[in-house]
Order: structure tokens, then C-alpha cells, then sequence
């Protein structure tokens, strides 16, 4: 049996991006098959497909690092917490843009009610990944104030929501008004402009002089001084990607040294099931029921735009333009 699945041929650009026939795969030992009704693009299909990010040994090389849709096959050894035919959301390694995908049971999660599966598609990697830099490895507690970058993407998005959940006070970067105002309406306390004013100095400003207790940070290399300057005594400096470079030259140590911060890194794709699961088990008791609940503390996946996966390289083009507010969805042919 074959299925349509996101190919290349070779890295580049946008333009070497199409749809392919390929075997569809088979559940293997405690896995599910996953018939994929939307997936959703991340930054690690961009870079995956410029061949700058290789997937981890034994994942799908099908782009794809989250999908939903309905539980068509259960494989040997299964525990029985899913049925042919339940709806459901997973985190992946790889292989979310094509009809099917196989994923371990541990890895699905209900679809919450009141969301369609386009919109479901929109939640595991982004809201698991926001969850596990504020919870697992920034330790938020109620009355910290966390400074986020790139307060519009999809973690930006999700870790606005989570920080108010957890009672702190979430600051955000971006850079645009029209992505500001976005985050504002989702709860952020305040947002800077990258472009037009310096962010540690508007950071300190707003916090009196004490600094952010945390910082979750894409950007990397050309952020660090700002970064540093803004962060307050026993600050949390978490760091999960590299968007504004690798290198940084200055007294980075003195800095981190004098504020006793702490520089946390952090990358999930590569994580091991056993510590997935961990993550998806938490994230499913803890947050998954507040996106049904109705009232100020609902989350709500943010969505940009939704285009089928024909256009795939119309949705990449326009995930480069950096103009997306939320998450850019895929919808697979049916």
C-alpha cells in the first residue's frame, strides 16, 4: 500500500519540495497507526529540508514533527488505551506530512473537546515544548516573570498562555506591532519591539531594575549580552534554538557568574521515548483538560493559516517571510 508523503529530492530551498508516493509504513511493537488529517510546520522541517538538521537515528526522514487525526491500526503489544478509530494528536520524531504515520502509543493524546483536528494539529510540539522549557527545565513559580522571544510563534504563543497559567508574568520580543498586539491579547504583561528599541533595557524598565527570573530564548548567539543584562539574580537562561547564530564573543561567564544564573539548553526532537512519554503523560494530566474548559484560564492553540499540503511550498515560503502570528497547519488529502 502507498501514500502521498512531503518529499525532497535534495536540500535547498522551498521550490525542491513535493508530493510523493511512498510505502505507507506498519505499526510496529506498542505503536499505532495515525491516518493524518493535518500536520503542522516547524522550524526543524525548514532547516531539514535546507539539510542542516538530520533527524534523529531510526526516525521517519518524512518531514512532519506533529500530526492528528483517527487511530486506523494497533500493532502487536499494545496496551489498549486507544481504538480504531479514536481521534487523537501525536508528537514525532518525523513523518507528520503524509496520510499516514506510525507513532507509539505513549505519544498520542486525546483531542480535547471543542477543537477540530486542524486545530488539535497545532498543539504537540510547540505546547509540549513550551511546557517542558517553563516547567521542567526554567522551574516557573507564581510571581516570576519570564521573558519570551519570538513571542509569536508557536511556542511563543503557547508559553505566553502557560506563564499566566502558572501565575507569572509573561514579557515578549517580537518583531512587529501587529505580532505584539497579538501577544498582548493572549496575555502578555508587555512586549518590545526588537527593531526599534533595546529589550533588556525596556525588560528592566518594566521590572524595576530586578531583571526576568527566566528567559526562553530561540535566538542564540546575537541576543546573549541583552539576555545576560536583563536577567535577574538566580535567573533561568533557557535556550532551544539558534536563530541569531551559533558564536558569541565577550565576557559571557563574567556576566552569567555575577547574576548566579543559570544557562539551561534544550532540544526535544532527539529526546528518547521513555523521556517523551514522561512529557506527553504530564502534559495530557496537567494541561491538556484546560483547553476545554470555558472561562479566562482556556488555552487556545493560535493558528496563522491553514493551507493544504499540495501548497507545502507556499506554506514554507511563507513560514521564511517570518510573518506568521501562531502556527502555519497542513491539511492532508483524505
Amino acid at each position: 500500500m502507498s501514500m502521498l508523503a512531503v518529499h525532497f529530492d535534495k536540500p535547498g530551498g522551498p521550490e525542491n519540495l513535493y508530493l510523493k508516493e511512498v510505502e505507507k509504513p506498519s505499526p510496529g511493537e506498542g505503536e499505532v497507526l495515525l491516518k493524518v488529517v493535518a500536520s503542522a510546520l516547524n522550524r526543524a522541517d525548514l532547516l531539514q529540508r535546507q539539510g542542516q538538521y538530520d533527524p534523529p537515528p531510526g526516525a521517519s526522514s518524512i518531514l512532519g514533527l506533529e500530526a492528528s487525526g483517527y487511530v486506523v491500526e494497533l500493532g502487536p503489544g499494545c496496551q489498549g488505551q486507544w481504538k480504531i478509530g479514536d481521534p487523537a494528536m501525536a508528537l514525532l520524531p518525523g513523518g507528520g506530512q503524509a496520510q499516514y504515520v506510525t507513532v507509539p502509543e505513549g505519544l498520542l493524546m486525546p483531542i480535547p473537546a471543542g477543537l477540530t483536528l486542524p486545530q488539535a494539529a497545532a498543539i504537540p510540539e510547540v505546547w509540549l515544548t513550551a511546557f517542558q522549557l517553563l516547567h521542567l527545565l526554567g522551574n516557573v513559580q507564581a510571581g516570576d516573570t519570564v521573558l519570551i522571544h519570538a513571542g509569536s510563534s508557536g511556542v511563543g504563543t503557547a508559553a505566553i498562555q502557560l506563564t499566566r497559567m502558572a501565575g507569572a508574568t509573561p514579557l515578549v520580543t517580537a518583531g512587529s506591532q501587529h505580532k505584539l498586539q497579538m501577544a498582548e491579547k493572549l496575555g502578555a504583561a508587555a512586549g518590545f519591539n526588537y527593531k526599534e528599541e533595546d529589550f533588556s533595557e525596556a525588560t528592566l524598565k518594566f521590572t524595576k531594575g530586578a531583571g526576568v527570573n527566566i528567559i526562553l530564548d530561540c535566538i542564540g548567539g546575537s541576543y546573549w549580552e541583552k539576555n545576560v543584562t536583563c536577567l535577574a539574580l538566580d535567573g533561568r537562561w533557557v535556550l532551544y534554538g539558534l536563530m541569531g547564530g551559533a558564536n558569541i564573543s565577550g565576557p559571557l561567564f563574567s556576566k552569567l557568574f555575577f547574576k548566579r544564573g543559570s544557562l539551561i539548553t534544550s532540544r526535544l526532537r532527539c529526546r528518547d521515548k521513555k523521556y517523551k512519554q514522561m512529557l506527553v503523560k504530564a502534559f495530557t494530566e496537567q494541561i491538556l483538560p484546560h483547553f476545554s474548559t470555558e472561562g479566562p484560564q482556556r488555552l487556545l492553540p493560535v493558528l496563522d493559516r491553514v493551507f493544504p499540503v499540495t501548497e507545502i511550498q507556499e506554506a514554507h515560503a511563507h513560514m521564511e517571510t517570518n510573518k506568521n502570528v501562531g502556527k502555519i497547519v497542513l491539511e492532508l488529502p483524505q
